[in-house]
């Protein structure tokens, strides 16, 4: 018998979504190296639906298949995901889908989703819709333990006046490789708050798009993330104001140690509709090592006049003056460094959902250094 010849990654990557991976030429993509995706085996995880078990607290029901289908396009649509190459792949991956509806005041919701050490390809997708009035608090935890990747597209819409704090706590394996997409849609008076926290992954790629589709609602993104080794995090945030009155409060911290390297882009688009808009936006990143390498690139696109819209970015060490105030207090040197470096990481950490503390997300994500 002919021997059974494995298609290339890459080219198998791109036949399932439909068009090429992303060159370095593309600028979204210049500053994210794709090896340990492309070091992937071309097939898809066989594991058991991680959807098939969940139980579904008071005020959450599912949505049919026909109807998710049609909602999540439409909210890819609005946030301009559907053409995002991510997405595409992920679509093109036979996903796993779960879609719920929120109603009234929801009890909280914990999803956990760990590839294992099995190879291949996990697709998942999650479409949430909460109507009006309604309010969820979700925490998505996400692992691996072996060479494979999770491909994760979140599509949500928020009604009038919901409320949604959602959690992303993701420790990975330096086999793996984690690409997860967000499209959120904003209506007036709703209130929306992300949080992620993503470490130990070769590669990992958050993707959050949010549209406040008329304005007036508020957004609030926390964001954390730890590289070491020659680990690689990216994240690509898109934040878009349709009609007045909007705020944004966006922070995103990084500790990057060893030869590790972090990637972060910010958009803020504000046009002439999006009049008396309220936007912060700060990176800020703790170098821990000589050979880690961060690149930020924090974009502001302001057409409206009548605007409040400020940016930052800083680059700093673990400062001497606080390690001297901690040591000159009987506490040793590696011990201060150690609790600057949990202040530091709590700031974000602290703002996962409540369930979150009982993971001990600073045990998951930082490990052998503390």
């Amino acid at each position: 018998m002919p021997a059974v010849v494995m298609p290339n990654t890459a080219d198998w990557l791109s036949q399932l979504a439909g068009v090429p991976m992303p060159a370095r030429g593309q600028e979204d993509w210049r500053f994210t190296e794709l090896a340990a995706l492309q070091g992937l085996a071309p097939e898809l995880w066989s594991g058991v639906d991680p959807f098939a078990q969940i139980n579904l607290p008071a005020g959450i029901s599912r949505i049919g298949a026909d109807e998710a289908q049609g909602l999540q396009q439409q909210g890819l649509n609005s946030t301009g995901g559907g053409n995002v190459w991510s997405v595409r792949l992920n679509q093109g991956a036979s996903p796993r889908c779960l879609a719920l509806r929120v109603a009234g005041e929801a009890g909280p919701l914990q999803l956990h989703f760990d590839a294992g050490a099995a190879p291949g390809l996990l697709a998942l997708q999650l479409v949430l819709v909460l109507e009006e009035g309604a309010s969820l608090e979700l925490l998505i935890q996400h692992g691996s333990s072996g060479p494979n990747a999770t491909s994760f597209v979140v599509v949500a819409q928020l009604a009038r006046g919901a409320k949604c704090n959602l959690g992303l706590l993701a420790p990975g394996d330096a086999r793996a490789s984690l690409l997860s997409h967000l499209s959120i849609s904003q209506a007036p008076a709703s209130s929306l708050q992300v949080t992620t926290a993503v470490g130990g992954w070769a590669l990992s790629r958050l993707e959050p798009c949010i549209i406040q589709l008329e304005g007036a609602a508020q957004t609030r993104l926390r964001a954390l993330q730890l590289v070491d080794g020659k680990e690689l995090a990216d994240t690509h945030s898109q934040v878009s104001f349709e009609g007045p009155d909007g705020q944004l409060d966006q922070l995103h911290k990084v500790v990057a140690d060893g030869a590790g390297r972090s990637v972060f882009n910010g958009a803020v688009r504000v046009p002439r509709r999006a009049q008396q808009t309220n936007a912060a936006q700060l990176s800020r990143t703790l170098l821990l090592s000589e050979r880690a390498r961060v690149d930020t690139k924090p974009e502001l696109e302001i057409v409206a006049d009548d605007v409040k819209c400020a940016h930052g970015a800083t680059i700093s060490r673990l400062q001497q003056n606080e390690l001297f105030y901690l040591q000159s207090r009987g506490i040793g040197a590696e011990q201060a460094s150690r609790l600057l470096l949990r202040g530091y990481c709590e700031e974000v950490l602290r703002e996962l959902p409540a369930a979150a503390a009982a993971l001990n997300p600073l045990e998951l994500l930082l490990r052998e250094r503390l």
